[in-house]
């Protein structure tokens, strides 16, 4: 579902990092998801979310916490075997890719849309 979710979002490249052992999904040059484990063995996707929002879903659910060995205010990690409902998950990498378009130049976005007849419906 992560998967799936993430590469129907237009534009979306997905890597292997293999020194992390960990899957990561790109807008542009920017990084927005990272699927891997902690140090515990632990599955976690963490994303780029805004700082509110990231607060807002950490004290509504104990399986968000702040992101595992990323800039803790923007990154968040969800413990994919914890109680966060999927259609929040769902959200959530949704609002991290928004969140990082937002981020590229005007140029780049308008080559992602462009590319993309359904790119419109996804950053609206």
């Amino acid at each position: 579902m992560i998967e799936q979710t993430a590469l129907e979002l237009p534009g979306t490249i997905r890597d292997y990092q293999p020194e992390w052992d960990a899957v990561r999904y790109f807008i542009g040059e920017l990084m927005f998801a990272m699927r891997g484990e902690n140090k515990n063995g632990d599955s976690l996707l963490t994303l780029k979310l805004p700082i509110g929002d990231g607060e807002i879903l950490r004290s509504r659910y104990p399986d968000i916490i702040p992101g595992y060995h990323m800039i803790k205010q923007h990154w968040n990690s969800l413990l994919l075997a914890g109680d966060v409902p999927e259609p929040v998950l769902i959200d959530c990498i949704q609002l991290a890719y928004q969140t990082v378009f937002m981020k590229l130049t005007k140029k780049k976005q308008r080559e992602i849309v462009e590319s993309s007849p359904a790119a419109r419906l996804h950053l609206i």
